[in-house]
């Protein structure tokens, strides 16, 4: 449904993205992810054909967006981060609008608007002023704005920023609704929300793509210490001796006590063992109470944090032999405008104590003919 090849926006000198490759197949529910600054909306807005790459090529569902950015643009609903929207209009005139703006067939447009309104859960607010409506149902304006036209594609940029707990859940819903019937690219800050509900991620930073994969596939590769938390009750103190009853366990540490005079402890095994029926069966042994235990998740924004740390620590090492490689250089310069200053300075000594002895010799040779004159 979309290519991505070899694509890179640069403003004056400095790059946006920088040469990023990857495909979106038809029904893939997308999350581009990335840090501020990253380039996932100069990603997007290119896509829309907003603006033009620098280099590269982009081809949504067959059609080249700078050769044929109509039909390009046809296949695609964006919906900008901000909701930008015509506020003095009503939700069904502004529908209505985006539909004769998406040339939507005059004979079907006011049926295809009410589906569209009826879709979004806009139906109760379709004749108030858009002025008047909450964040939650301006959202789900823009939304409506994106999906009327019968778009294959579906962007959205930052859905649901700003909105409240309910509102979230209601526009969560409403994307994965519309995934089972359109490709969606979906931009967030919320790594459990993307987590929740797309099935493919993109993380870019620093305009370069530093992971495509599924959430579950991120989450797998991070490197975590194998930690368990349990809260218990020990009035005899028995915590302080049962790590040595306990196997493949590296350290027992002491997180919090509670009001209720529980206590929380950190315990971290050895990699790839499972110590819960372990715990629960010697402590029990040992009457320790125990009131709550949890093997430590790795979540999204675990592996997100682990990747873009990495490639930051990267591009630090690389700035670094950069810079020592500059220095090397420019001592190999001195170096040799060094010797070439010396070797400068001996030829013209040469050049001058020639000189001298020459006229040293042609003193000589007149003293002499002055003195044989005279004899």
């Amino acid at each position: 449904m979309i290519e991505v090849k070899n694509v890179t926006k640069k403003y004056g000198k400095f790059i946006a993205v920088d040469n990023i490759s990857f495909t979106i197949n038809e029904g893939e529910i997308i999350g581009l992810l990335g840090p501020n600054g990253a380039g996932k909306s100069t990603t997007m807005n290119m896509f829309t054909g907003f603006i033009e790459q620098t280099e590269g090529e982009i081809i949504i569902d067959g059609y080249n967006t700078l050769k044929k950015p109509k039909k390009a643009k046809k296949e695609i609903g964006y919906m900008p981060e901000g909701v930008p929207l015509y506020t003095d209009l009503t939700v069904k005139e502004f529908i209505t609008y985006m539909a004769e703006i998406k040339n939507v067939d005059r004979k079907n447009r006011k049926e295809k608007v009410q589906e569209i309104i009826n879709k979004t859960g806009l139906k109760d607010v379709q004749k108030k002023l858009i002025k008047n409506l909450s964040r939650g149902y301006k959202q789900r304006v823009s939304m409506a704005g994106a999906l009327i036209g019968d778009p294959k594609i579906l962007i959205l940029d930052e859905p649901t920023v700003g909105l409240d707990p309910k509102q979230i859940t209601e526009i969560r819903n409403l994307i994965k609704e519309l995934g089972k019937t359109h490709t969606v690219i979906l931009s967030s800050h919320i790594l459990s929300e993307v987590s929740q509900i797309c099935n493919k991620v993109i993380i870019i930073n620093k305009g370069k793509i530093i992971a495509i994969d599924t959430p579950e596939n991120l989450e797998k590769k991070v490197v975590r210490d194998n930690i368990v938390y349990v809260t218990v009750e020990d009035p005899e103190n028995k915590m302080d001796s049962v790590k040595d009853k306990l196997e493949n366990v590296q350290e027992i540490k002491l997180i919090e006590e509670n009001e209720d005079k529980t206590k929380k402890y950190k315990i971290t095994a050895d990699d790839g063992v499972d110590l819960r029926k372990n715990i629960f069966d010697t402590f029990a042994k040992e009457e320790i109470t125990i009131f709550e235990m949890k093997k430590s998740d790795v979540t999204l924004e675990d592996a997100f944090m682990q990747l873009i740390n990495s490639q930051d620590e990267n591009a630090v090492e690389q700035e670094k032999e950069q810079q020592l490689a500059d220095e090397t250089d420019e001592t190999e310069e001195n170096k040799t405008e060094d010797n070439k200053t010396e070797e400068n300075e001996t030829e013209e000594n040469k050049t001058e104590d020639n000189e001298i002895e020459e006229n040293e010799v042609e003193e000589n040779k007149e003293e002499k003919k002055d003195e044989g004159g005279q004899e």
